[in-house]
């Protein structure tokens, strides 16, 4: 298992700094919640499972088997 940034530099780029804006919550995410932070809740979880491969939410990361 790999995970590593999107290789769109200005994607990542654009996503750090709504990280920043919305102090490490997620800034695709409407509410600001413990779940929301970056790395959310919702992508941990997919990362467990062995047989996911692919971006989060917002495209930040991506998981490689």
């Amino acid at each position: 298992m790999k995970i590593y940034f999107n290789k769109d530099k200005k994607l990542v780029e654009a996503i750090r700094k709504g990280l920043a804006m919305k102090d490490g919550h997620c800034p695709c995410r409407l509410e600001a919640t413990e779940d929301n932070m970056c790395m959310c809740r919702e992508f941990r979880e997919q990362i467990a499972d062995p047989e996911f491969e692919g971006f989060c939410h917002c495209r930040l990361y991506y998981k490689e088997k």
